[in-house]
């Protein structure tokens, strides 16, 4: 057997390169998501580590739960879709999330918010909470995000809806936060991805313990994915090690079993 020529072997070896690289960029894939607002955070820093890790491509959409749920009715697509529980279980009984996907991602508190430098009231048990929200000159909040939702059944609780509801500014969840950096608004009731993210805020505290109520964020795999395995390889990556310090880092937290 004669041997192969150098440049040959060269020719040869070259091209067995190329031909790993290009089925390499073949198994990549583009990962469509869908996710609610609170959760921006959290995926912006881990989506890289996700693409790192696989060689997958993200590309997401943010929005209140609310509206993803209207674009995705109307025909929007999507490989994953990380919404309110109730709105993905409605998807799974029209057979738009695939069944055995259904995945509770993370959850987050109900918290306060006021302008950096600005004094912080106290809201730590559920009277001084009443005191602080009757006191307040005015109030943002999400009118459709989660976060919104269990604010207006607690000043109904609280027995203080009509007497808060002059000072009431509902807001789409991305200016809640905002409005009171620029001073717009005094309070901001909202979970605390959204607090810690912006500078010009700071964290009072969350809601008091015998009235909170966790927003869970649950995510699922569109049944007509194009990307149905690199889907369901980042939910997976959602719940790892890595994924769990990025998480407690932007203000959510692991569901519990």
């Amino acid at each position: 057997m004669k041997p192969v020529p150098f440049a040959t072997a060269a020719k040869i070896a070259i091209c067995a390169l190329f031909m790993l690289a290009h089925a390499q960029l073949a198994r990549c894939a583009e990962v469509t998501v869908m996710s609610v607002l609170p959760l921006k955070p959290f995926l912006n820093e881990l989506g890289p580590q996700f693409e790192r890790a696989t060689g997958n491509k993200l590309t997401i959409k943010y929005d209140v739960s609310a509206s993803l749920k209207r674009q995705i009715d109307a025909g929007d697509t999507f490989d994953v879709a990380v919404l309110l529980p109730a709105l993905i279980d409605d998807l799974l009984k029209q057979g738009k999330v695939a069944v055995g996907t259904r995945v509770d991602v993370s959850r987050a508190a109900v918290a306060v918010a006021v302008k950096k430098g600005a004094p912080k009231p106290d809201i730590g048990s559920t009277e001084t909470l009443k005191k602080t929200l009757l006191n307040a000159k005015s109030i943002a909040y999400s009118s459709e995000g989660g976060s919104g939702t269990y604010f207006k059944g607690l000043i109904e609780r609280l027995g203080i809806a009509a007497e808060v509801s002059e000072k009431l500014k509902p807001l789409a969840s991305s200016a809640v936060v905002p409005s009171v950096a620029k001073g717009e608004v005094e309070l901001a009731v909202i979970s605390p991805p959204a607090i810690l993210a912006d500078p010009g805020v700071e964290l009072v505290g969350l809601m008091p313990k015998e009235l909170q109520q966790y927003v869970v964020y649950t995510a699922g795999v569109s049944a007509a994915a194009r990307e149905a395995e690199a889907a369901k390889a980042l939910l997976k990556y959602l719940t790892t090690p890595a994924a769990l310090i990025v998480m407690k880092a932007k203000g959510l937290e692991p569901v519990e079993p």
